[in-house]
């Protein structure tokens, strides 16, 4: 997983350590960098963000690239999906 990481362009996430616990962070936008990031790389009339802490402990916000993939094989329904076969009738259970 060596992918090159897309760094967006006009965001900026910072956390406060004096604020309070319900506030996770603040994202800020540079507006004309953040539009030519977003019209730059949307997809379907979409942008995703990942907010990532970096091994510094500084965070920053990435383009989320993950695409799923199609499968194009059919496939069998898992032995746990199968229908169980009716239980054989046993004559000396006592109940």
């Amino acid at each position: 997983m060596s992918e090159e990481k897309t760094f967006a362009d006009g965001f900026v996430f910072k956390r406060n350590p004096n604020a309070p616990q319900f506030v996770v962070g603040r994202l800020s936008l540079k507006v004309e960098d953040a539009v030519a990031f977003i019209q730059d790389n949307q997809k379907n009339g979409w942008v995703n963000l990942d907010i990532k802490q970096a091994r510094s402990g500084n965070y920053y916000v990435e383009l989320d690239t993950f695409e799923k993939q199609a499968s194009n094989e059919t496939s069998a329904p898992s032995p746990s999906k199968k229908a169980a076969a009716p239980a054989e009738e046993d004559d000396d259970v006592p109940f």
